[in-house]
């Protein structure tokens, strides 16, 4: 009889992830999980009510693995916002990619669908209160509620902006990435620029850039 696996968080996550990749599809059902791994069903429960909650915690997981590096930095403390956001990108996404096999398997769908997607939700929350912290120095309007409603808007733009770059990073067959990174490099610049308007040459340079991709990606 195999000997039972103590199940803990971490360790539960872990296994998932393996068990994904192992059989290139999401288990089809909490018990058969279990029983491939050899822990009771009732075990899970402790933790996740469904595998939609474990895979929204596996993001939120690897956000808050991108902040503990970040917060250990003492240089990153004295970075402006935009090197802030930068630093975290970077960060980010080396988690992913150092895990590409799972991400690029969880999220396989369709542009249009992954704002909906209910694994995000949870990172979409942690990224926007980040977003929230971030000295952003957008246009003070002097009006309460155009105020809220223009924070709103900023926030949701850099939400989506992560949606477009995760998109970009799964398309991405570059060497070690390198393209993801200048677009990182580009989008940013350019979403400050847009939030500060400041002249456009990142605006125009980031453009030509989603150009030439286009381009050469067909």
């Amino acid at each position: 009889m195999a000997k039972k696996t103590k199940i803990n968080k971490e360790n539960l996550v872990a296994l998932y992830m393996d068990t994904v990749l192992d059989h290139n599809e999401v288990p089809k059902s909490v018990y058969s999980f279990a029983k491939m791994n050899h822990f009771e069903e009732s075990e899970f429960y402790r933790f996740f009510g469904s595998f939609d909650a474990l895979e929204a915690a596996i993001y939120e997981l690897f956000f808050e693995k991108t902040m503990k590096t970040l917060e250990k930095s003492k240089e990153y403390k004295d970075y402006d916002a935009m090197n802030q956001l930068l630093s975290f990108y970077f960060t980010f996404f080396g988690n992913l990619t150092a895990n590409r096999s799972y991400f690029s398997k969880s999220l396989e769908i369709e542009m249009g669908g992954l704002n909906q997607m209910k694994k995000l939700k949870t990172l979409r929350k942690k990224f926007l209160n980040f977003i929230d912290e971030l000295d952003l120095g957008v246009i003070d309007i002097k009006n309460k509620r155009l105020d809220d409603i223009k924070d709103s808007v900023v926030n949701e733009s850099y939400w989506i902006q992560m949606l477009v770059t995760l998109k970009f990073w799964l398309d991405d067959d570059s060497a070690d990435f390198e393209k993801t990174d200048l677009f990182i490099e580009k989008s940013i610049a350019a979403s400050f620029e847009l939030a500060n308007t400041k002249p456009l040459k990142s605006v125009v340079d980031f453009g030509k850039f989603l150009f030439k991709e286009k381009i050469s990606m067909r």
